[in-house]
């Protein structure tokens, strides 16, 4: 297959959008129907696949992304570990509202450069105001240094909820809870609905209007299929507690790049672990707890 008719190749992704808006035929113009990808149209849901169909799977996509983004990349498929469910800890008597963590998420996540996308929100308060208006609330501030005088800050992301209704409203079921708690995305199922988006109420999911945007030199070669392997135009991303490094031991990038130790990141289902004492010795709360989404996400305040 050359290079122009592998570039044009159809995938099931791209087929079954256009099938949803009826437009079928302009999905598989004349001149490139042979170039038609059976593989990626039938490949199967994930979690149906046996290990041997993974790695195939995975072997196809590493050739594909080596071809669009002229870089050898990486994508692993490592699988929850066993009695393991994340948690994750903010301290906002710490945070400094400095956004390290927003860029070292995009550099670590591959999120597009150029139109901008980025997983984590920092949200600016004035002391004694209203703080609990997440979507009126001030997210495009630039002072010359931080922390400012009078103000506090609050990062926003996936909740990562226990009960997501994200997953509940998605048609092609692209989205689902893993066993480790971590709610994931596969971009090959993935339509381009943003259902998922209106229901989060936590405003936590991105939408591609473009082909992602990054630099050759900036990209991360170290992927896995459920987290941060290059996106595509027309999916839907989001925050995945870094998976591809929690499940092999590390700290999410956010976790391991903040200045003042603000962030916190352990297992649930371990009672010796950071994240169990500060839940139950701290002041902790979660967002918006009233509508039953269980969020695994958990802000407290260290005096």
């Amino acid at each position: 297959m050359s290079k122009e008719i592998e570039k044009a190749s159809v995938d099931r992704r791209t087929f079954m959008k256009g099938i949803a808006a009826g437009l079928a035929g302009a999905v598989l113009p004349g001149g490139i129907a042979e170039a038609f990808d059976w593989d990626a149209f039938l490949q199967k849901h994930f979690k149906e696949m046996t290990d041997e169909e993974i790695k195939k799977v995975i072997e196809r996509l590493e050739r594909e992304a080596a071809f669009d983004w002229k870089k050898k990349i990486h994508i692993a498929a490592t699988k929850a570990l066993p009695n393991v469910k994340f948690g994750y800890g903010l301290d906002l008597s710490r945070c400094i509202g400095c956004r390290k963590c927003v860029h070292a998420c995009v550099e670590e996540n591959n999120q597009s450069r150029t139109p901008q996308v980025q997983w984590i929100t920092v949200l600016r308060f004035k002391k004694g105001e209203k703080w609990i208006d997440l979507e009126n609330s001030e997210k495009y501030y630039n002072p010359k240094e931080v922390p400012e005088k009078d103000f506090f800050y609050m990062p926003v992301q996936c909740q990562q909820c226990e009960n997501p209704p994200c997953v509940k409203v998605c048609p092609t079921k692209a989205t689902w809870k893993e066993p480790d708690g971590i709610v994931v995305v596969d971009y090959n199922w993935c339509i381009g609905c943003r259902y998922c988006m209106a229901a989060c109420p936590y405003g936590a999911r991105r939408f591609n209007w473009a082909k992602p945007s990054i630099p050759t030199q900036d990209l991360n070669p170290e992927t896995h299929y459920l987290g941060n392997r290059p996106r595509y135009k027309g999916v839907v991303e989001k925050c995945t507690f870094c998976i591809q490094r929690t499940r092999t031991g590390k700290y999410p990038a956010c976790v391991e790049i903040c200045p003042v130790g603000a962030r916190k990141f352990g297992n649930l289902l371990d009672p010796q672990s950071e994240i169990r004492y500060l839940i139950e010795n701290k002041r902790v709360f979660r967002l918006k707890e009233d509508l039953n989404t269980e969020p695994k996400f958990y802000y407290f305040f260290a005096t």
